[in-house]
């Protein structure tokens, strides 16, 4: 698995003319966007708010870039997955390895950036480390349940493309979940990614109130798909190859 992730991540910048800056560019290049359209729509002033924002978006690109690759990766890679003795469910695990060379670098901007923009860092930095492994946790989890389910139904794909363009804007990225009326609150804490960005912001520029809520809600949701997933691929895996 290392070795095909490894692969994979030097493979998707091998031929490019600015290599490894690609990982860094295009979540810089987005959370800026986020930043200066809801930074005027929420009036936020707040020096920082770059920072809280660009927090929020090295996690939301890692689990994206993920569970998008990974809901697919049986199907996409067919040539593999049609061996009778290689396990399948590697497949959708190696986005995720893949990932964690591109967030190492996006984590190391992120601390540069938090010192450039005044943020006091402190012992909750060690909290970065958690925060990976739980979006790669995650990102499993939703990765090997989708890619199951695809190989019988098609459709996953774009679900999970069409889910994921709503899911970043109930993720707080771009905001607090204090700053959202009560009523809307329980929903974003039920979010499986809102759990994740708040280790992220408590080891950076601080988390939301109650923030440890929504991280039992994120442990919940790994549970419950990790041993989902388990049923699925235990039962399934010698069947994917005829149905793909």
């Amino acid at each position: 698995m290392f070795v095909l992730a490894r692969k994979d991540f030097f493979v998707r910048y091998r031929r490019t003319s600015f290599g490894l800056l690609w990982a860094v560019f295009l979540p810089v290049l987005q959370a800026t966007v986020l930043t200066i359209v809801f930074g005027k729509l929420l009036r936020s002033r707040a020096p920082d708010y770059a920072v809280y924002v660009f927090s929020g978006m090295v996690p939301w690109s890692f689990f994206a870039s993920s569970f998008g690759q990974g809901a697919t990766a049986i199907v996409d890679n067919t040539t593999l997955a049609n061996r009778i003795y290689f396990p399948r469910a590697v497949l959708p695990l190696i986005p995720v390895v893949s990932s964690l060379f591109s967030v190492a670098i996006t984590i190391a901007l992120l601390i540069g950036m938090s010192l450039g923009f005044g943020v006091s860092l402190g012992p909750e930095l060690l909290a970065l480390p958690l925060g990976v492994l739980l979006v790669a946790l995650l990102s499993a989890s939703f990765g090997l349940v989708a890619s199951a389910l695809h190989v019988y139904f098609r459709d996953v794909r774009f679900i999970v493309s069409a889910s994921l363009t709503v899911w970043l804007y109930l993720t707080p990225v771009i905001f607090r979940v204090e700053q959202l009326p009560r009523v809307l609150r329980p929903i974003i804490k039920a979010n499986p990614m809102t759990g994740v960005v708040e280790v992220f912001r408590f080891a950076t520029v601080g988390a939301s109130d109650g923030w440890s809520t929504s991280l039992l809600v994120t442990a919940a949701w790994m549970v419950v798909l990790l041993s989902l997933a388990l049923q699925l691929h235990r039962r399934f895996d010698r069947l994917f190859a005829d149905r793909i």
